[in-house]
């Protein structure tokens, strides 16, 4: 099986206007869905991402972020194992991402011969 990573993205959607039984709704249609994959044995990881950040370049920083030039920012993420590409944006599809607006982006992981 090959390693996939979904890269999950928001457009300013950080939960300060939920109540907190929304966030516990949001949160549990997450642990359903990487739950679902967990069970077949697919997850290899997935962690949320915190909103600081520093941007560099050619070793010096540049920005602080949040980045204010962004529109979405890069909220967590997962990898997962697959048979196929096609096999990982399934599943995919299922992510309770694209309910608050979010996008997500599967790439595929290089894993080099050690």
């Amino acid at each position: 099986m090959k390693q996939f990573m979904m890269i999950f993205r928001n457009e300013g959607m950080d939960g300060h206007d939920m109540s907190p039984e929304e966030m516990q709704g949001i949160m549990q249609q997450w642990n359903n869905w990487l739950g679902g994959i967990a069970a077949q044995d697919k997850l290899i990881g997935s962690e949320a991402l915190g909103k600081t950040g520093k941007l560099l370049k050619d070793r010096e920083v540049i920005s602080d972020g949040p980045y204010a030039e962004v529109k979405e920012y890069i909220s967590g993420y997962a990898i997962t194992k697959a048979d196929s590409f096609e096999e990982a944006v399934e599943v995919s599809k299922g992510c309770p991402i694209f309910d608050g607006g979010g996008t997500l982006e599967v790439r595929d992981v290089m894993v080099f011969d050690q």
